[in-house]
């Protein structure tokens, strides 16, 4: 059954991937209970409220299905999801796998814009969103989305901490009653196809709305096979999953817990002291993070006053990983770190645990699944040779088959031959290591020449007392566009600007690569999927500029 303006995969990819068993056969809800029925009684998952074995985890998931299925949410109907790290997030998920409904997932951050949207774009029918979380107080914007979606039927309340008449029911409502004999066979019926459509993530860029991002049953657990056999993961291990559930890359290990049977904690924080306190609790094996709250807990005192050996492999991706940080990490803690690269697309990219540090800290490693591939155009679309920069492109199992209602991007994201094009610049090693050197449209180009902005900031990191580092273009009368540096220093420290120019030029930078112009700051701007904000910075440089002239 396809999905109204999601792209399918083509036929004969389609007779390949399922004859040579690449593509599983099986729906995100019944590898749940697969997994329930294999370990009963160890545990799933825990968070602030709950702990829950498989078993426990399954019946919740199976009454809310239920519940989902008496409110008229039957397959092919897209949901809005938008919840913290809560366990709730895994019912309602997977309860959706179970009755073909299609989560949307939405960051906690998204207010009506951005909210309204995506409910438009994937015609949702409803949306299970707390009232209030943090400083968010989401019943004062769900009139809003309400009356621009006429479609969306429902407003699922999760925790909330009164009544309030903008919802139409709640999570706990749905699951209170127990299972019917009845209730069984319309979950049986009711369930989805491999080929069907399991969840919509939007994309995280940095311009422009959200495009949706549909991945189905098959193609997403290929990627879940792959990235947690490249991860050594097993049954025994233990993850804590800090980074926001509305994320691909916290997604990846919520449904690889399930796929694999591991032990996944939930935690509603960022802060060392409680990340340190939940690995050293919950004997935590495995953290998927981002580079920046890595260096955030090597840099914090509490890692000192907690016990942290059981902690064997930490991946991280999202930004680059800055060698220094990897081997702060290896120096501090002792644990494995994986480099890694990945896309809602669907590339999955992983150093391997039994690579030397110079592969981690130089490369984001090798495809996860072995049946995909990666090649390197140049400007005219060829291929280009090892260790020549231009655009990777891919295509496989694991990949996705395009963006939802949206056929301009479509043309312009894939080529003739199937390949999705990444918009990233990058290098394939002789030993198969990708290196990821730029984005295309970060290109800066400067008299002609172009200059890789990724590049300049590896080497501006370099620099002892400088934190973090976006280079980004500016306009210039002469030369077209030139670099500019934003620099983040170090608590306490003030790098020397003509020490940190003469230090690159020891380093052997070219002219190109020293920015025209650097800028410190105490706050480098985050777009909503985490990533460091150019376009903020693009408009603080104006800003500057034109303070500078009055």
């Amino acid at each position: 059954m396809s999905m109204i303006g999601c792209p399918e995969h083509r036929k004969e990819d389609v007779e390949k991937y399922t004859s040579q068993g690449w593509w599983p056969g099986i729906t995100l809800g019944a590898m749940l209970d697969k997994t329930a029925d294999k370990y009963p009684t160890k545990e799933a998952i825990v968070d602030d409220r709950v702990r829950l074995s498989y078993a426990e985890l399954r019946d919740k998931v199976d009454r809310l299905a239920a519940g989902f299925m008496k409110l008229g949410i039957t397959r092919g109907d897209a949901v809005l999801l938008q919840l913290p790290n809560w366990a709730e997030f895994l019912y309602s998920y997977f309860a959706l796998q179970k009755v073909g409904g299609v989560p949307v997932l939405l960051i906690s951050g998204y207010r009506q814009r951005e909210v309204s949207h995506l409910c438009k774009l994937t015609n949702a029918k409803a949306w299970i969103v707390p009232d209030k979380y943090r400083k968010i107080d989401y019943t004062s914007f769900v009139e809003e989305v309400r009356q621009n979606n006429p479609q969306l039927a429902h407003i699922i309340s999760v925790r909330a901490e009164a009544e309030n008449s903008c919802f139409s029911s709640s999570m706990e409502g749905l699951m209170e009653k127990e299972l019917t004999e009845d209730d069984k066979q319309k979950l049986i019926a009711g369930s989805p196809e491999a080929t069907d459509v399991s969840h919509i993530v939007p994309s995280g860029g940095t311009t422009g709305l959200p495009k949706g991002i549909p991945r189905t049953h098959n193609d997403y657990i290929c990627n879940i096979d792959y990235l947690h056999k490249v991860g050594e993961m097993v049954p025994e291990d233990v993850c804590l999953l800090v980074v926001p559930v509305g994320h691909n890359l916290a997604l990846l290990n919520v449904v690889g817990a399930v796929y694999v049977g591991f032990k996944l904690i939930l935690l509603d924080s960022t802060r060392p002291v409680d990340i340190c306190k939940a690995v050293s609790s919950e004997k935590v094996t495995y953290m998927p993070m981002v580079p920046s709250l890595v260096r955030r807990v090597l840099g914090s005192e509490d890692i000192k006053e907690h016990d942290l050996t059981s902690l064997k492999r930490i991946s991280a991706g999202g930004e680059p990983s800055p060698p220094e940080l990897v081997k702060e990490l290896y120096d501090r803690l002792g644990c494995k770190y994986i480099n890694e690269f990945g896309m809602t697309e669907g590339l999955l990219l992983r150093t391997r645990l039994d690579d030397d540090i110079k592969v981690i800290c130089e490369t984001v490693g090798k495809i996860c699944c072995p049946y995909e591939q990666v090649k390197i155009l140049g400007d005219q679309g060829a291929e280009l040779p090892a260790n020549t920069d231009g655009e990777l492109v891919t295509t496989g199992p694991g990949i996705f088959a395009g963006y939802m209602s949206n056929p301009e991007e479509n043309k312009k994201s894939f080529t003739a031959d199937g390949f999705f094009r990444t918009g990233d610049l990058a290098r394939i090693e002789d030993s198969g290591n990708i290196k990821i050197t730029g984005r295309i449209k970060d290109i800066i180009i400067r008299g002609g020449e172009n200059i890789g902005p990724a590049q300049v900031e590896d080497l501006i990191r370099l620099y002892p007392g400088i934190s973090d580092v976006v280079v980004i273009g500016i306009p210039d009368k002469d030369l077209g566009e030139v670099a500019c540096a934003y620099i983040r220093p170090a608590s306490d420290a003030k790098p020397d600007l003509e020490e940190l120019v003469k230090f690159m030029e020891e380093e052997g930078a070219s002219k190109l690569m020293i920015p025209e112009r650097f800028e410190f700051i105490d706050v480098i701007p985050l777009t909503k999927a985490g990533k460091n904000d150019k376009n903020a910075l693009r408009e603080d440089i104006i800003k500057r500029d034109e303070q500078s002239k009055g």
